[in-house]
């Protein structure tokens, strides 16, 4: 059974990626994440400039869904320069940096720092719900905003791949998948987190995370995913592979996330709750499903459900 694929002509082991914002600080972490069994690793989100983030309490967990305020904190592009240069001496895993801004020519200047290292990819965040008070709406809610930051990091990093961070809190992710495509997105990461949530201490009351909002994630927002995995895929005609993040905590959960129409299956909250081990799990779950139905190669299962629709009403 072969779970390898290659992505834009990069080589990947298997699907699973680190999600960005959860382990993907250091080169350590990075190195003891593929050794773990991740077939490519996510940066943190990366600002052209330092960072702060939110004060804590920054994240509550249940066991059906984590709300998270980090508040996408960063030291800055000299650290990112170090760990990201030092990764890439060993690069046992494809390395993917996540960048972030308030605004779109801070999105190249991020880029810009980037691209000497060398990064097999790109992501673009321009999703995240819970800086919304600092930055107003994400860029992601508004498809001629989102054509714009596409096309000024697209040509920054010229030929490196390029996958764009896209929002699930819209009313058509299908028409800003659409709008990317067409500024030069190669790919995209599908979804980032939903809301902003809120969760209220009984006896305090008060909300619980100092930013009192926070993004929601975890097993509660996979059904989420997969319908909008899938929006996005029919709108691009499958032409632009999707890293697609959301609830994925077993094999069967990433299969189905590949069958809407991911290639890669990014893995976030699960790794928070049961350390990176999860991977190696996820693989095997994968493993384990696709023998039992006869299934030789994991790309096959790309897209799956819409080649069944069509095939059914041919």
């Amino acid at each position: 059974m072969n779970l390898s694929q290659t992505v834009l002509g990069i080589e990947f082991g298997n699907p699973t990626v680190l999600a960005s914002g959860i382990l993907g600080i250091t080169s350590s972490t990075w190195k003891d994440v593929a050794k773990k069994g991740a077939g490519g690793i996510t940066t943190k989100s990366l600002w052209a400039k330092e960072h702060k983030g939110h004060p804590n309490p920054t994240i509550i967990e249940t066991e059906h869904w984590m709300l998270n305020a980090v508040g996408l904190p960063d030291a800055g592009p000299a650290k990112a320069q170090e760990e990201i240069g030092d990764y890439m001496k060993d690069h046992p895993v494809p390395l993917i940096a996540n960048i972030v801004a308030g605004q779109i020519d801070e999105f190249a200047k991020a880029a810009e720092g980037i691209v000497p290292l060398g990064p097999d990819a790109f992501e673009v965040n321009i999703s995240c719900p819970n800086v919304e008070d600092e930055f107003g709406k994400p860029f992601a809610c508004s498809a001629p905003d989102a054509a714009k930051v596409t096309a000024a990091v697209k040509k920054i990093v010229g030929d490196i791949p390029m996958f764009v961070k896209l929002s699930p809190n819209v009313d058509n992710i299908g028409e800003i998948a659409k709008a990317c495509q067409e500024a030069g997105a190669d790919g995209f990461t599908v979804i980032n987190t939903v809301g902003p949530g809120m969760a209220i201490d009984l006896r305090s009351r008060m909300p619980i995370l100092a930013n009192k909002v926070g993004g929601l994630s975890g097993p509660a927002i996979k059904p989420i995913a997969v319908k909008c995995i899938a929006d996005v895929y029919a709108a691009t005609d499958g032409k632009c592979p999707i890293i697609g993040t959301g609830g994925v905590y077993t094999g069967e959960d990433a299969l189905e996330l590949m069958l809407a129409g991911a290639t890669l299956i990014g893995i976030g909250s699960a790794v928070a709750r049961h350390g990176a081990e999860v991977f190696a799990d996820v693989c095997e779950g994968m493993q384990y499903w696709c023998t039992n139905e006869g299934i030789d190669n994991i790309a096959d299962l790309v897209g799956g459900m819409h080649k069944e629709l069509a095939s059914r009403n041919a």
